[in-house]
């Protein structure tokens, strides 16, 4: 049995999520608690393999209960959170802090919406429940930053790219984060995110990040021109492809394994355009999207790289490319930047437009 404290000022609220939990067989509500401060004094009472929070709070927000339980307990955390602007841009920081993911506060008791979510929410807990995460102090960086290994670029023979591709799920924001703050707004080609997140964050981690780096950061919308030192989301519920003009498609065409944006629409697209001028990343993340993407790549001549596994906070996705033979280099977090930059650097000084 997975078990799991639930922290959050709202009744109702405890009330849903219980409610969402109890259709799970191998998932039990340990505890509950009003606020931080009372769920700190339950942990090692109640020993919960998973926390889901709040971020709005009296007496112990989300954010500082985040920060303490990282550096004394060190569990997996969830947010569970409101979707508004300035709140998803809020829950980020709680996600910066150590939490490992986000997930969107239901509304009420049933309907059809609750049973996706009752399924969502299990398979997230599910999934943190297997990640190991570990104690930080006020002066340790981010967890995916912290755990990166060492590893230095290697420069390859392929043609000067004109494209990145950049494809993450869950521990994708912290790695996002870890990368884009090391490229400068003059990055010579533009730069394409797929990010498996719960629908309704997606502006709030584009206004984050857009704090960590010095890129533009935006959604990509149908028929735009792909532009230097500007890095392209895929937007909520639509896959993000190229087109033989080199102009982004949004299509709503169905899921790929139940994932819509997905990273290997993303990449098969961008094979099909930029050939073996692409460079293509396959993040951190739970499942095998990407896999087959980054293949496209590679068989097309361009550079995929896959995050090495001890700087994965999951390492599923870069695991399933690693398997297949789709990565040409298996790289730290901490080294992908500057990856990046070596064969933008390429691009550069070859003059390519």
């Amino acid at each position: 049995m997975i078990r799991v404290l639930l922290v959050d000022d709202s009744p109702l609220a405890l009330a849903v999520l219980n409610g969402l939990l109890s259709r799970a067989p191998d998932i039990e509500v340990v505890g509950t608690s009003s606020n931080g401060r009372e769920a700190l004094a339950l942990i090692p009472r109640i020993r919960p393999d998973v926390i889901c929070t709040d971020l709005h709070m009296p007496v112990m927000d989300g954010l500082v209960f985040t920060r303490t339980v990282m550096a004394n307990h060190a569990l997996p955390i969830l947010l569970v959170s409101v979707s508004g602007r300035s709140e998803s841009k809020e829950a980020f920081k709680v996600l910066e802090a150590g939490a490992v993911d986000v997930f969107l506060k239901p509304r009420g008791l049933s309907g059809a919406d609750n049973d996706a979510a009752a399924k969502e929410l299990a398979s997230k807990l599910r999934i943190l429940a297997g990640v190991k995460v570990f104690k930080r102090t006020s002066h340790c960086q981010g967890l995916a930053a912290g755990r990166a290994a060492n590893s230095s670029p290697t420069k390859t023979k392929n043609a000067a790219v004109r494209a990145v591709v950049i494809g993450a799920s869950t521990g994708g924001p912290q790695a996002l984060g870890v990368i884009l703050k090391q490229l400068s707004p003059r990055f010579p080609v533009p730069i394409f995110c797929v990010q498996h997140i719960s629908v309704g964050f997606l502006r709030g981690l584009i206004d984050w990040l857009s704090t960590q780096c010095s890129l533009k950061l935006e959604t990509a919308r149908s028929g735009g021109i792909p532009q230097p030192g500007h890095v392209y989301f895929a937007p909520e519920d639509r896959h993000l492809k190229v087109d033989s003009s080199g102009r982004f498609e949004l299509s709503a065409e169905p899921p790929w394994e139940g994932q819509r944006p997905s990273v290997n629409v993303t990449m098969r697209s961008v094979a099909d355009h930029y050939g073996d001028a692409a460079l293509c990343v396959l993040l951190t993340g739970m499942g095998s999207d990407g896999a087959e993407g980054l293949l496209a790549i590679r068989n097309a001549g361009g550079l995929t790289i896959a995050q090495e596994e001890s700087s994965c906070v999951v390492f599923g996705m870069p695991q399933a490319a690693i398997r297949m033979n789709a990565a040409a280099q298996v790289a730290g977090l901490s080294a992908i930047g500057a990856i990046l930059l070596l064969h933008a650097q390429s691009h550069a000084a070859q003059g390519v437009r």
